[in-house]
């Protein structure tokens, strides 16, 4: 009985309690490989300090204080040259501001867009940190990507926020780039929390304070004239009156397509029109030529006293436009095209038809945020300066090589370095003015000092002209370049316009 008892527990019981404890370590290092790789594959979210890739998306979002540029080797230099920038800075000695624009933009002309606000923010700031008064605050530069088409700006909106109450002082948010709904929201937000923010090339009137009287955007500051004031500025500068207008416009539209047609359609309220649908990616081909081509018909039977066409829609679907009118039926008639800083993007467009821009007798002009001839090449008195374009030249001069550079290849044509510059230094201007002892500013101060921005002495004496603010915060009477596609796609500059037909008075104060 008792060798039975031995056999049934070494032979049968203990084979069974291996069996049994090997399952359950089989079991355990299962659940810690599955553990493993979930953590390994939450960890690998992350793309650099304070980047990271949503659950939801392949896109790396965030607010970025390195030298990591978005896996876009284009913005390698400048990136670089704001990390040294930063580096240099004492603890304590300065606030941060952030540039917020779509860095991993797949559109060529995004990224061109792109990379050029990074080249005028950080020239701005290194100015700012340099400047022989020795001003205080200094400036640190963050990069803060909502997405490509603006998807994430939640995530980075409160991020952003956070900084505001840690080490980093957030103290201003500028750039935001395309006037669309995702980047509406996002402004929305950031000043809902009180984070004054300077857009740089956004247009829209829907992205702005002060329409009906109402401001949406408490802190919201501007360099760039809204769509309204573009409209009025070619309006003086054309002459346009309804009886030779029409008007092709972006039937679905967004902030930037809707405003611009409003503008146009209250100005010439009478003038023919006629409506076209994009794709709902307004960078994409689709199938609009061919619905082009048949408005181009529908112009050619217009009478011949109709000879300026307003367009209000984004540059893809310009540029298909240009072409039909080059293809067009009544080849011995006159037109001259009109349209908003969108053009800036047309030069250099591989996808224009040479034969539609070697056309003698179309023509196609638009108003662009800003222009490197336009204070070389226009007798203004008042408005804006050479002297001022010169100082962003020097520096522009001086960004070939270290300590200021290298920042990569600059180009000017298509404003958006200059109105970067220029909001970033707008962004300094509300920062130091909120603390003139040099001391940290409280958040809430400096966008309270956008109603100041105004006269002879508080004004920013910008490269793309003077920047006097409105009590909304919009730009007053701001110089409005006028460029016109040459026949070898280049961006001609023609003339400055105005929104109020002439240029401000020396002392630049906005009406009540």
């Amino acid at each position: 009985m008792a060798r039975l008892w031995v056999w049934l527990r070494e032979d049968i019981w203990e084979i069974r309690f291996r069996r049994y404890v090997a399952l359950t370590l089989a079991a355990a290092l299962v659940g810690l490989g599955v553990w493993g790789g979930m953590t390994a594959a939450k960890t690998d979210r992350s793309c650099a300090p304070g980047v990271v890739q949503p659950e939801d998306g392949d896109e790396c979002v965030g607010v970025s204080w390195t030298d990591y540029s978005f896996g876009r080797s284009r913005f390698a230099e400048t990136v670089r040259a704001i990390d040294r920038e930063n580096h240099r800075l004492k603890p304590g000695s300065y606030v941060t501001v952030a540039l917020l624009e779509p860095f991993t933009a797949t559109d060529a002309d995004n990224l061109a867009d792109t990379l050029h606000e990074i080249q005028g923010a950080y020239l701005a700031q290194y100015q700012a940190n340099h400047d022989t008064t020795g001003l205080k605050p200094k400036i640190r530069l963050v990069l803060a990507n909502p997405g490509a088409t603006g998807a994430s700006w939640r995530h980075t909106v409160d991020q952003l926020d956070r900084m505001t109450r840690s080490p980093d002082r957030l103290r201003a948010v500028t750039g935001v780039g395309l006037s669309t709904e995702n980047n509406r929201k996002a402004v929305a937000e950031l000043t809902r929390r009180g984070i004054p923010v300077i857009g740089s090339s956004i247009t829209a009137d829907s992205l702005a304070n002060g329409q009906d009287g109402k401001d949406p955007f408490p802190g919201l500051a501007r360099v760039s004239p809204t769509n309204t004031d573009e409209a009025r500025a070619l309006a003086s500068f054309a002459k346009v009156s309804a009886t030779n207008a029409f008007l092709v416009y972006d039937r679905t539209g967004d902030p930037y397509t809707r405003t611009l047609q409003a503008s146009f359609e209250k100005m010439l309220k009478s003038a023919r029109s006629q409506p076209f649908t994009p794709p709902a990616d307004r960078s994409e081909e689709g199938t609009t030529a061919n619905v082009f081509a048949q408005i181009v018909n529908i112009l050619c039977n217009t009478p011949k006293t109709t000879n300026t066409v307003l367009f209000a829609g984004r540059h893809t679907q310009l540029r298909q436009f240009i072409n039909a009118l080059g293809a067009r039926g009544c080849s011995d008639r006159r037109f001259t095209v009109l349209t908003g800083d969108e053009g800036s993007y047309l030069a250099g467009d591989e996808d224009l038809d040479p034969a539609a821009l070697k056309d003698p007798l179309l023509t196609v002009r638009y108003t662009a945020l800003a222009h490197p001839d336009a204070w070389m090449k226009d007798g203004a008195r008042t408005g804006g300066s050479a002297a001022d374009a010169k100082v962003l030249q020097r520096l522009l001069a001086d960004a070939v090589r270290e300590p200021v550079g290298p920042i990569g290849p600059v180009s000017l044509d298509d404003g958006q370095l200059i109105i970067a510059y220029d909001a970033m230094r707008l962004a300094v201007r509300g920062i130091r003015g909120a603390s003139p002892t040099g001391r940290i500013p409280a958040l809430a101060d400096v966008g309270l000092q956008w109603p100041q921005v105004k006269g002879a002495q508080l004004r920013v004496n910008g490269a793309s002209g003077w920047i006097c603010l409105d009590i909304h915060g919009n730009p007053y009477d701001k110089a409005v370049p006028i460029v016109e596609l040459t026949r070898e796609s280049r961006a001609r500059f023609v003339r400055i316009a105005w929104p109020d037909g002439k240029p401000p008075a020396a002392q630049c104060l906005p009406p009540s």
